[in-house]
């Protein structure tokens, strides 16, 4: 094994390895004891969650150095001890973080197997480390601990994508395209439009992160396996030594509350949810049916039969992953709706779950930022199919509600009007005045400058509309807020 050079206690590099020990070791599981026998082959086998919790270890070994300063501040500790174990769980860390920790079949999971290479580092004492605290409020406080990360994380991509977003809204302020109720083109929009509603989809899911993270953002070390600690142990100091502004207020609920995991996995099928929206759009538009936009290739695939295919891979996998992280939330659900109080081993089944979910999400959310980013709008394809479908019916309409006609009866003049324009194959804008007053004499000549799709925008110019004028105010907003 190569050599390291481990960590002091304050994070200062030491010059010495941890001191090893010639005593023997104990035999066996750290909870053997009060068993005559060995455990079975399979059922280690099928209990044992070290392939995928050992991503833990970072935060198992940050929350055991502040349970060590926690113990020598109770007096449980002296202060060598407590400078052993830290300086030998710095180097454990050093090991891991070097992929040269030597993994043993024997270890459970990740808090037994640091545990047990500490052991063989520093002797007997590693075995004090566990004092005062249980595996179950150990794997809570280092879900916590690496939940706060992960939602720190998202918080910044998902302000990049939104970034992204307004740069391409800035960028194409003067586009516009036909917006769809249905998938049925329904009133002309600007694309800057579209673009902003992802902007606010996200700022809900930027929020929604912010908040999970302020609920579980509570330390739940020194609830034991679920009563609590018998040593004179201050939590409020080891949830200031790992920056909890808060502890948990009941041992039972601690160590079994996997609120938290529940919560993060539906934020992440919301955002997912989000990006499967878009994705589907992105889908639409870049087929030749629509050529609104042209995908880069470098996120796109080709058929290993059909030369000329360019197929939206990414955007489909996206779409296909969020039923996955769906399934994630539904099946966490499922684990937690039938267990008592307080912990039970279902609880292990949490984390592949929720690994799983962060994983795909990270990858989609950075992703789709770059497709975004690189995406290649066809301007004049989008402008021909603003001009089409009929979608100025509801100028019409609006005009005679202006001349005191009441809405019923204009959205009737209206869809006979559209009948009419489907019948002679000419679009509204290029029927003349007199066809139009045949319906109803209340048209007047000024009606023919609402028949034009910029005039259609620009008198949507309440909060939230899609004028010209209160699209760009927004996006000046949003470069505002999101500056840096």
């Amino acid at each position: 094994m190569a050599k390291s050079t481990p960590l002091g206690a304050r994070g200062r590099k030491s010059a010495r390895t941890p001191q090893r020990t010639v005593r023997a070791l104990p035999k066996g599981k750290a909870w053997g004891g009060r068993f005559a026998g060995q455990t079975d082959r399979l059922v280690e086998q099928f209990t044992s969650s070290i392939a995928y919790d050992r991503r833990l270890y970072p935060y198992d070994i940050q929350g055991s150095i502040a349970h060590c300063q926690t113990l020598e501040r109770a007096g449980v500790l002296t202060g060598r001890e407590a400078g052993q174990l830290m300086r030998g769980l710095q180097f454990v860390k050093v090991e891991l973080d070097g992929g040269r920790f030597p993994f043993s079949p024997q270890d459970e999971d990740i808090h037994m197997a640091i545990e047990r290479r500490l052991t063989e580092l520093i002797g007997p004492v590693g075995g004090k480390l566990h004092t005062g605290r249980s595996r179950n409020d150990q794997v809570a406080l280092d879900l916590r601990l690496f939940l706060r990360d992960v939602l720190s994380t998202f918080m910044k991509q998902v302000q990049e994508f939104r970034r992204v977003l307004v740069g391409q809204a800035r960028a194409h302020l003067d586009v516009v395209m036909p917006g769809y109720t249905h998938l049925q083109r329904a009133q002309p929009v600007l694309l800057a439009h579209h673009f902003l509603a992802y902007v606010e989809m996200l700022d809900r899911d930027r929020t929604r992160l912010h908040d999970c993270r302020q609920r579980l953002n509570v330390m739940p070390l020194g609830s034991g396996a679920l009563a609590g600690s018998n040593y004179p142990v201050d939590r409020r100091y080891t949830a200031a030594l790992l920056e909890f502004p808060a502890v948990t207020q009941n041992s039972l609920d601690a160590v079994s509350d996997r609120d938290a995991v529940v919560e993060v996995l539906s934020t992440l099928s919301l955002i997912m949810m989000h990006l499967s929206r878009l994705s589907e759009e992105l889908i639409l538009w870049a087929s030749q049916e629509f050529r609104y936009v042209d995908l880069p290739d470098t996120f796109c695939t080709g058929s290993s039969m059909m030369p000329q295919k360019k197929n939206p891979d990414v955007p489909e996998l996206v779409r296909g992953k969020t039923g996955r992280v769906y399934g994630h939330l539904m099946g966490t659900l499922t684990l937690l709706k039938g267990l008592p109080l307080s912990y039970n081993r279902d609880l292990q089944e949490d984390k592949e779950a929720l690994f799983d979910a962060v994983d795909t999400t990270g990858q989609s959310l950075v992703l789709c930022t770059e497709l975004v980013r690189r995406l290649v709008v066809n301007r004049e394809v989008l402008a021909e199919a603003a001009e089409g479908g009929g979608m100025l019916a509801t100028e019409l309409a609006d005009y005679l509600v202006t001349t005191g006609v009441p809405f019923r009866e204009a959205h009737s003049i209206t869809g006979q009007i559209v009948r009419f324009s489907l019948e002679k194959r000419r679009p509204l804008q290029r029927l003349t005045l007199k066809e139009l007053q045949g319906f109803s004499a209340h048209f007047k000549a000024d009606v023919l400058s609402c028949l034009t799709v910029r005039g259609a925008i620009d008198r949507k110019a309440q909060i939230g509309g899609t004028a010209r004028r209160r699209v760009e105010t927004r996006i000046k907003e949003l470069e505002k807020a999101l500056k840096g």
